[in-house]
């Protein structure tokens, strides 16, 4: 409960007037490159309002010159005809290439928008996916970017308002200047509407878009545990916690409704209404005394209509522009999150050739005030395999993520042939060390491109003696298409062992240095660990080998058995020489061996 008053309180409020100028600042940034689409709209808009004073000036000039003192001739009538037409039709043109032009713009922007944040989520450390659900983070890259088209249109709108106000006010003007400013009369309240309606909906916004996002969250957890839930029975409740959620969100919904039914048109047709009937009223009054042109009541007629029109559709655009402020918002908070990969300072040539692997005094938390690995060092020799057992939380996997440099560690030093592990690049590392998870993870394509991970630079020879050397390609050859089948979604239609065959031809084809087995084999059955250990003894040839493995049998044969408790090392040696201490390695061995008594 305390946290969602925490989110109420961050979401309830309206966005400032200067938070709502720096997201626009920021978001322009964005639209740079596609600039002269832009600037084309504007351009283009400029000359729609020209039209629209030059279009009832026209017909001014015809009915007061011509048809009032009877001397429109027939060759008179079709000159102004055609200039009219003429006008309509460059309207027309206008008009397309300004929306064109600007939509166009929009969509560009949007697609780089997406591109940059898919590229700056994958430079993330770890640490941010842990803490920020899936769900949300697939709603701000989706829905909220996608609000960004609408957010230009506004714009668009805004310009061509712009353009479209000045233009009527100085053609109202130069018709009748006294009936021009008492129809301006009306222009404090159009402004105290605007603001207002911008001041309150930006509330019903932040809370709008945080209910999508909680909505998504619990879609993405609920599609990817289907099974846990049908098999606990948990369907009743996940229902109730969806609807709660989608509840509130359709509350936030039905308040923007609200909101834009009563503050956006309909304001606007009220006090277009009032303008033309102090127009007429005025223009009356008139009457009374002199002739009145009707020319120029049907002018001055259009040109109000064209002061209001585009305030209108501004004002139903406001909608969009308080959703793009919002969805902006949360959308930078992502490039603003500075929970970045570790970095590395690489020093020119610096290569991993022999495999070497040391920890000196690594300290490392996940939360630096709670450290999990504590003063821990130990010497892989190239070639070598080491093993890290001990009770689940003891630091075992904590280990794998500091030599993968997927966290920092916050003291000591970890070495790779005697080099510090931050001093090669990026590339480098991933290049030389070989990573497989306990839960393999396939993609979309098929075998073969899984093998390859999608780099074209590895051949299908090369692929298929990958498979090969992993004993993969026996399951592979039976299969109807074979390196050809589809791989659906997490390859699901493949058995765990096998998915996890494919995972080992995945990282020998790359040729790494340096293994890293994270439990690769504990979810799977005993014949297929069985094929997977042959794979894995010729794998780890000439190679070093880090591995966890809660099947203790499994690591019998490791050069080093490190025996980590509550984040240190609290024995190390072979397996002969862990069981003559008969310390946790021993009891460990006796707890494992009694259970498959």
């Amino acid at each position: 409960m305390v946290a969602n008053k925490t989110t109420e309180s961050v979401w309830a409020h309206s966005m400032s007037t200067k938070e709502q100028l720096t997201v626009i600042k920021r978001l322009i940034k964005f639209a740079a490159p596609y600039k002269w689409f832009f600037i084309g709209s504007i351009l283009f808009s400029a000359l729609i309002s020209g039209i629209n004073v030059f279009l009832p000036w026209l017909l001014q000039l015809y009915m007061d010159h011509y048809l009032r003192r009877g001397s429109a001739t027939l060759t008179i009538m079709w000159l102004f005809a055609g200039l009219y037409l003429f006008g309509m039709v460059v309207k027309a043109l206008t008009q397309y290439w300004q929306n064109y032009t600007s939509t166009m713009g929009a969509e560009y922007m949007l697609e780089g928008v997406r591109r940059h944040l898919f590229a700056e989520l994958h430079g993330k450390g770890m640490r941010y996916f842990d803490q920020t659900p899936g769900g949300s983070i697939l709603s701000r890259l989706m829905n909220d970017t996608m609000t960004f088209s609408n957010f230009w249109a506004l714009f668009n709108t805004l310009i061509f308002a712009v353009f479209a106000v000045i233009t009527s006010i100085i053609a109202m003007v130069l018709t009748d200047w006294t009936v021009a400013l008492a129809t301006l009369i009306l222009v404090p309240f159009l402004l105290f509407i605007i603001w207002y309606y911008q001041k309150f909906s930006s509330r019903v916004y932040r809370r709008m878009r945080e209910r999508l996002s909680e909505l998504n969250t619990k879609l993405s957890e609920a599609i990817t545990g289907i099974s846990v839930i049908q098999e606990f029975r948990q369907e009743k409740r996940m229902a109730t916690r969806f609807e709660k959620t989608n509840e509130a969100y359709y509350g936030t919904r039905r308040a923007m409704i609200r909101t834009n039914s009563l503050l956006l048109s309909p304001m606007i047709n009220l006090l277009y209404a009032l303008g033309t009937v102090i127009v007429l009223g005025l223009f009356g009054l008139r009457g009374m005394h002199e002739v009145v042109a009707a020319g120029v009541v049907y002018a001055f007629i259009t040109y109000l209509n064209n002061f209001y029109s585009p305030m209108s559709q501004m004002m139903d655009s406001l909608s969009d522009f308080q959703n793009g402020m919002v969805a902006g918002s949360r959308v930078l908070r992502i490039l603003d999150d500075r929970t970045l990969a570790p970095q590395q300072h690489p020093v020119t040539g610096a290569q991993i050739t022999q495999g070497k692997v040391e920890f000196r005094h690594v300290t490392f938390g996940y939360d630096p005030q709670h450290p999990v690995l504590k003063d821990v060092s130990f010497v892989a020799e190239p070639g070598q395999t080491v093993a890290l057992v001990g009770e689940t939380g003891s630091g075992k996997t904590s280990t794998i993520n500091v030599l993968m440099r997927f966290y920092e560690f916050q003291s000591g030093q970890v070495l790779i042939d005697g080099r510090d592990i931050r001093e090669y690049p990026a590339a480098e590392l991933r290049a030389k060390l070989g990573l497989v998870l306990q839960e393999p993870q396939l993609f979309y394509g098929d075998i073969q491109s899984n093998i390859r991970m999608f780099n074209p630079a590895i051949t299908d020879e090369q692929v298929h003696q990958a498979a090969q050397f992993v004993q993969a390609d026996e399951f592979i050859d039976r299969l109807p298409q074979g390196y050809a089948t589809p791989v659906l979604e997490r390859g699901t239609e493949y058995s765990a062992g096998q998915r996890q065959l494919i995972t080992f031809a995945r990282t020998v084809v790359t040729d790494p240095k340096i293994l890293i087995l994270d439990e690769a084999t504990a979810n799977v059955d005993t014949q297929t660990e069985t094929m997977i250990q042959t794979g894995l003894s010729r794998l780890r040839a000439n190679r070093t080998t880090v591995a966890i493995a809660h099947r203790l049998s499994t690591i019998q044969n490791a050069d080093l058995i490190l025996v980590l408790h509550q984040g240190h090392i609290v024995e190390r040696g072979t397996n002969d020489e862990l069981m003559q201490q008969q310390g946790y390695y021993y009891d460990m061995i006796q707890l494992q061996n009694a259970a498959h008594a």
